[in-house]
């Protein structure tokens, strides 16, 4: 069976999504990406990436709605959103923590 496929999406791939990605890059229950929904994004989002994905993790639910500004017409994989808000920096452990609270929370369930 293969592993569910999440994409970690945050505004500009700096802080929140790459935090999210390392925590889970060796978890053998999942395959992980990050990436930014914003033009400035380190790392933007493409339709490969949508292609990939059977689960996006947004960190905060304006982070959905730009995505489907983007991509108007296309389907999406489901959408969570870890009601996270822009207020830590790379790696912080309080990110750390928070992230890790809702994403157990989807592979338990």
């Amino acid at each position: 069976m293969s592993r569910p496929r999440w994409l970690f999406l945050c505004g500009k791939n700096l802080r929140r999504s790459p935090t999210a990605a390392a925590i889970y890059a060796n978890d053998p229950r999942v395959d992980v990406r990050s990436a930014g929904v914003s033009p400035q994004s380190r790392r933007i989002v493409t339709e490969r990436d949508l292609d990939w994905a059977t689960l996006l993790v947004v960190m905060e639910r304006k982070h959905a709605a730009r995505l489907r500004d983007r991509f108007p017409r296309r389907p999406l994989p489901t959408v969570v959103s870890l009601d996270i808000e822009d207020a830590y920096e790379l790696m912080d452990e309080e990110l750390i923590e928070r992230i890790r609270q809702g994403c157990e929370l989807l592979l338990e369930g």
